[in-house]
């Protein structure tokens, strides 16, 4: 067990905050034949005083698209006198293995966690390279400063009587929430369930933390979507 007396302030390194990073990536390859790309991104880090790279986290997998927009966040401590080097690789899911090797690379970057915060709007965007003689697109790496919000909030919603979007059926219909940025944009922050045929939905309850919404800011604006799964090719 450390004592107080194992404790050196001047070498031991305390996290300034926490950093929430949000990933969307634009024009990716297209690896598939009869569909688009089903990416997935893959964040690296480097530990302190070595050059070896461990996985830290992936987000979801998004099916068919080219230009996803990623739900699941990346939460780092930041540490204001380091170089926290990172490294996204993206990858387009062909099967179930969890092996990321089995998977067609699409393409990666570098940067630090101080390039992305110190960027105008705390918003980088950079190329995807790795595949020579491809152009194999670009990342955009946004950042936001988390609060010590701890509440939680539960929701059930319903619809009525929507729109018929489906040639062959009815509509199958799913919500996404957006969170308002500082700068006023919005980032994605929650999609529901797609609740197949009906255009009257009623989804799952879901319980979500508060900071995911408006990182504990009750005045900050929200908004969200009301989508069917045929324009997103689900």
């Amino acid at each position: 067990m450390a004592s107080i007396v194992d404790f050196d302030p001047v070498n031991t390194s305390v996290p300034a905050t926490k950093i929430e990073i949000t990933v969307s990536c634009r024009s990716l390859l297209d690896m598939d034949t009869f569909s688009k790309s089903d990416p997935v991104v893959v964040l690296y880090v480097q530990g302190v005083g070595n050059k070896e790279w461990a996985e830290f986290g992936r987000t979801e997998v998004i099916d068919n698209t080219l230009n996803p927009d990623f739900v699941r966040k990346f939460v780092l401590d930041y540490f204001f006198e380091e170089k926290q080097n990172m490294r996204f690789d993206v990858f387009n899911v062909d099967s179930r293995s969890c092996n990321i090797s089995k998977h067609d690379f699409l393409g990666q970057t570098f940067c630090t966690l101080g390039e992305v915060i110190g960027s105008q709007r705390s918003r980088l965007e950079k190329p995807l390279t790795g595949i020579p003689g491809k152009k194999c697109g670009s990342i955009i790496l946004s950042a936001e400063e988390l609060s010590n919000c701890r509440d939680i909030v539960t929701m059930q919603l319903c619809a009525n009587k929507l729109d018929k979007k489906d040639f062959f059926g009815k509509s199958d219909p799913f919500l996404v929430f957006y969170r308002s940025n500082e700068d006023g944009t919005f980032t994605i922050c929650h999609k529901t369930e797609v609740v197949k045929n009906t255009l009257n939905p009623v989804w799952q309850p879901f319980t979500i933390p508060v900071r995911a919404l408006c990182n504990g800011d009750f005045d900050r604006s929200a908004s969200f979507d009301l989508v069917t799964s045929s324009m997103y090719g689900l």
